[in-house]
């Protein structure tokens, strides 16, 4: 997505393009295939969703062509992870490489545990523990019920009043890949009815895939798991510059 003459325009592939992505389904191989992928197009060529689909469907409501669809049908599906994880802007993570960025963007630390090292803030806090439980032997649980944000914003004490920046706390959570986008629900009338646009439901990865799924490359160093993710952008983009991939993956992070 770029401005041109004071216009957005959407960049993408010909309709008739053999190489063009068609369905959702076909948009989730590719991110296995790549590993994960950012929505919109961005300094690396063609490290995008943007760059290989159709510009001619965004935001026509489309189920079967519209991407910005795709996205929300992928994040119900739970075959991909969606947030914004690659320079606080909207992308997908593949199961495969969950792990790694989980790894390397908690420097091998789970919430409570950052919690008590300082390495996470008070208003992350707050959201968190409207998603988190502790169980009877005091262990951190992960809620899997699905609350809108924009009740869950009200619910940590945001808003009007009180506390602020809750788009920011919530971009630096999916950052820290300590929540994902798992679905998106419109929100009802008192009839019933459906109205508005999408809402998203941020959850914990670990109440979407479980605790093993999401931390099984805590064995190895954050850097590592860094590394790795550097290593795959220029196995795929050759072309793309060390610089362009730190602003987009981050800073290597540093010793435990």
């Amino acid at each position: 997505m770029a401005v041109e003459n004071g216009e957005w325009v959407m960049r993408g592939l010909r309709w008739d393009d053999p190489y063009r992505i068609r369905t959702w389904q076909e948009l989730v191989g590719y991110i296995n295939e790549v590993g994960f992928l950012p929505l919109f197009a961005n300094e690396i060529p063609g490290f995008s969703a943007e760059e290989h689909v159709s510009p001619d469907y965004w935001w026509t409501g489309s189920r079967e062509q519209d991407p910005w669809e795709w996205r929300e049908i992928i994040a119900a599906s739970h075959q991909a992870a969606y947030g914004k994880f690659f320079d606080k802007k909207a992308g997908f993570i593949s199961m495969e490489w969950l792990p790694y960025f989980a790894n390397f963007r908690r420097n091998g630390y789970d919430f409570d545990s950052a919690w008590e090292d300082g390495r996470v803030t008070r208003r992350e806090k707050l959201i968190m523990d409207i998603l988190t439980d502790t169980d009877s032997g005091g262990d951190i649980v992960w809620t899997d019920k699905q609350i809108l944000t924009t009740d869950l914003k009200r619910l940590a004490g945001f808003g009007k009043g009180g506390e602020k920046n809750f788009p920011g706390i919530t971009t630096e959570l999916m950052m820290k890949l300590f929540l994902v986008t798992a679905d998106f629900h419109r929100r009802r009338n008192k009839r019933g009815d459906e109205y508005g646009m999408a809402v998203s439901v941020l959850l914990p990865p670990e109440a979407v895939w479980g605790y093993g799924q999401v931390t099984a490359a805590y064995d190895e160093e954050p850097a590592v798991s860094w590394q790795r993710i550097c290593d795959r952008i220029k196995q795929v983009f050759p072309s793309a510059e060390n610089e362009s991939i730190v602003r987009l993956v981050g800073k290597q992070p540093r010793e435990t």
